[in-house]
């Protein structure tokens, strides 16, 4: 599967769930709204934070995500790789295979 099909599933997995539990999502919606506008860090730097984390905990549809709004907010590959660095870094071996599944992604994201 394409990484553009992994976010169109996420996307639509994402509807089903807003649509059955929506007051949930909606909190959810609103927490991530007040983190990416507040506080003193660049909306870029947070996204890497999310990507550390997404790549640490082994989620595809995160990596999928945030590499795709880091490619909005214009990272680099090379912003992307020392990212990955750090995570492979504080997480061993699986979080190597993750890194690699992330730049794979990010390379993907920024041909088109």
């Amino acid at each position: 599967m394409s990484w553009n099909d992994t976010l169109d599933k996420t996307r639509n997995q994402l509807r089903a769930l807003n649509k059955t539990i929506p007051d949930t999502t909606r909190a959810f919606g609103a927490l991530g709204k007040a983190v990416k506008e507040g506080g003193v860090l660049e909306f870029k730097q947070k996204e890497f934070v999310a990507l550390g984390i997404a790549v640490a905990v082994k989620c595809e549809a995160c990596i999928a995500l945030h590499i795709e709004a880091l490619v909005r907010a214009g990272a680099t590959r090379e912003e992307v790789g020392d990212v990955l660095a750090m995570t492979i870094q504080m997480g061993g071996g699986p979080a190597m295979m993750y890194a690699a599944k992330a730049l794979e992604c990010y390379d993907a994201l920024t041909k088109e």
